[in-house]
C-alpha cells in the first residue's frame, strides 16, 4: 500500500480539477532508466490497462500496473513548497540507492537499466 500526504492529496485533486476531466486518475509507475536504473512515472491518465490495480485515495483514483507495484509498496508521496517552486517528493522504503534529485533509484535486488539523465 502507498501513502499520499494530505498536502500532496490536495495538490493532486487541485491539478485534476484544473484539467477539468473527471475521468482522469493518477497513474504511478516505475520504468527502467534514470541514472540509478529505475525511474518514477507519475502522470494523469484516462485509460486502464489489463492487470492495473486501482484504488480510491481522497477524491481521486490511483492506478498502478502490476510490474510497478512491488517497487512502489510502502511509498510515501508528499508535496513540498520550496521558495517560489514546489514539487512532489517520493520516499521509497524499497530504494537502496537514489540519485540526487530523487527521481531515480534501484533496489537491493534489481538494478534496472541505467540511462544518462537528460
Amino acid at each position: 500500500m502507498i501513502h499520499i500526504s494530505e498536502t500532496a492529496t490536495g495538490k493532486i485533486a487541485e491539478m485534476l480539477q484544473d484539467i477539468g476531466a473527471d475521468q482522469y486518475f493518477l497513474r504511478l509507475g516505475v520504468n527502467d532508466g534514470g541514472c540509478n536504473g529505475l525511474s518514477y512515472s507519475i502522470r494523469f491518465d484516462d485509460s486502464l490497462d489489463e492487470g492495473d490495480r486501482a484504488f480510491v485515495w481522497g477524491t481521486f483514483q490511483v492506478v498502478m500496473d502490476p510490474t510497478s507495484e512491488p517497487f512502489l509498496e510502502g511509498v510515501h508521496i508528499d508535496y513540498k513548497e520550496a521558495g517560489m517552486t514546489g514539487g512532489f517528493t517520493i520516499d521509497n522504503p524499497n530504494a537502496k540507492f537514489t540519485c540526487g534529485c530523487g527521481a531515480s533509484f534501484r533496489t537491493a535486488t534489481y538494478r534496472g537499466k541505467a540511462k544518462k539523465c537528460d
